[in-house]
């Protein structure tokens, strides 16, 4: 349940602190540059392109073990039953380890050191298992050092020399169709991605473009044409069917770049970052990628893109429907509570921007009357106002006021966990103030969310709030979820009433 309460019917001051929401920047003239909600569309990459690669290595690692069990399997034994033991666990091994994904430069020989390791604890995992069942390797009798070796040997040799076979006819196939790219940054490091990319045809990377608002560093004998900014992004990806874009430094500023980037990703483009600072080795789990010598970082797809995000929508469901079913005589108790403090309407009801700026009506329930609908919508704080009475703060520390909004989380305007919901009125003012406001707005608004355990709820930072709020997009994860949902339960037991 969340621990927010920045929203709702809020007639305490008609806008937060100075330092909180810059009334300087809010009254910026017409033509100041704002930001957005996103639009609707959503451009989606061919599943081919993307799979292609994946499953090929796949296929590959499958034949490399059925053949070196087949090389070592003793006479009589079939080696599909050896088989069947080590790949269950050298698969996801090799998905965990990045051996399954799409990248710009392809070396069988890199991935040799990787896949030695992955094979090694395979084999020795199955001759464990098969030991503990009967003692004996399956499919092949009893396991000799020797014959386990020969076998993680095998597998090594066979799955490098396919995957050099399918690297080369990746190589092909991308010279004779390259995918058009867009370049992101017009500078002189963004000119010299592009002239690699137009020579080296191996990459398949064709660019057609440079999106940059100011491309002062733009060579006069340039041969891509500069297409604008950030606004003629979706326009361009849309029309010239992209899927690739490399973002290197000069784009624009930084506020600007993050905006661009995040938009590609949303469309399903693939994003790859080329940093300006090269003396770094790998980050994160995987190697860093290369584009002839330039490092190039692979940005992780949007949140909802990612595979596990069905079962985010599956936990929603389960979670919101057994909650409502669960708490039903504790809503029953409010309602009655909520009728004797505030009169007839135990529900509010409340216009608020959720997944891609689509606007939806948020259930709580009623903690006081407003004055009228302006009042609701415009105004920011009501944790100490005086007209509310003792069933309605009591309701508001301990946030029992938003339990109806598990019927939003069931019928899909919600999430349990994601960036908390806000009025039309500020999302607008906010978005003018804060450049990173409307991309909070990919994903689906939550009942809690990383900001929110992180102290920032009520009269709290704006800026603070967007910065984690896409902080979370970013890193989403179905374990981050559940920590987010931990954290929320334990902060619950000391309501502060905010």
């Amino acid at each position: 349940m969340t621990i927010d309460h920045e929203s709702g019917p809020r007639p305490g001051s008609s806008l937060p602190a100075p330092r909180r929401l810059a009334t300087g920047l809010l009254d910026r003239p017409s033509g100041a540059r704002t930001r957005s909600a996103p639009s609707l569309g959503r451009h989606r990459r061919p599943f081919r392109s993307r799979a292609v690669l994946p499953l090929s290595l796949v296929a590959v690692d499958s034949l490399a073990v059925y053949g070196a069990q087949a090389g070592t399997a003793a006479p009589g034994l079939h080696p599909l039953a050896g088989a069947a033991a080590v790949l269950p666990l050298l698969l996801p091994l090799n998905l965990a380890g990045g051996l399954y994904r799409n990248r710009l430069s392809l070396s069988a020989l890199d991935e040799v050191p990787a896949l030695a390791a992955r094979s090694a604890v395979a084999t020795a995992f199955a001759v464990t298992l098969a030991g503990c069942l009967d003692g004996h390797w399956p499919g092949f009798g009893p396991a000799t050092p020797l014959r386990l070796a020969a076998l993680v040997a095998g597998i090594l040799l066979l799955a490098t020399c396919g995957r050099g076979i399918a690297y080369h006819l990746l190589r092909k196939a991308r010279r004779r169709r390259p995918s058009p790219v867009l370049v992101l940054g017009a500078g002189q490091l963004g000119q010299r991605i592009a002239a690699a990319l137009t020579e080296r045809r191996e990459y398949g990377l064709r660019p057609v473009g440079y999106v940059d608002p100011d491309p002062v560093l733009l060579a006069d004998d340039a041969r891509l044409p500069v297409l604008g900014g950030r606004e003629v992004l979706e326009r361009e990806i849309r029309r010239r069917r992209i899927h690739h874009v490399v973002a290197t430094e000069g784009a624009a500023d930084e506020a600007e770049t993050a905006a661009a980037l995040r938009e590609a990703a949303r469309l399903g483009c693939q994003v790859w970052l080329v940093p300006a600072l090269r003396e770094y080795g790998p980050l994160g789990r995987f190697p860093t990628d290369h584009l002839y010598g330039f490092p190039c970082l692979p940005l992780a797809r949007s949140a909802m893109r990612r595979s596990g995000w069905p079962a985010k929508r599956a936990l929603d469901i389960a979670a919101a429907g057994l909650g409502l079913l669960t708490l039903s005589p504790l809503l029953a108790v409010c309602a009655v509570a909520v009728r004797f403090d505030t009169g007839p309407g135990v529900l509010f009801r409340q216009q608020r921007t959720g997944l891609d700026g689509k606007v939806f009506t948020v259930l709580k329930f009623r903690t006081l009357r407003p004055s009228n609908e302006h009042e609701s919508a415009t105004r920011w704080n009501i944790s100490q106002d005086h007209r509310m009475g003792a069933v309605g703060r009591l309701l508001r520390r301990s946030s029992m006021d938003e339990l109806p909004q598990l019927w939003n989380v069931l019928r899909g305007d919600m999430s349990l966990v994601g960036p908390r919901p806000e009025r039309p009125y500020f999302v607008m003012r906010f978005g003018q103030a804060y450049p990173e406001y409307a991309d909070r707005h990919r994903v689906p608004v939550g009942l809690t969310g990383l900001a929110q355990v992180n102290g920032l709820r009520g009269d709290t930072s704006i800026e603070d709030r967007a910065r984690f709020d896409n902080r979370y997009i970013e890193g989403w994860s179905l374990w981050q979820d559940a920590k987010i949902l931990l954290r929320t339960a334990a902060l619950m037991l000391h309501p502060d009433g905010s």
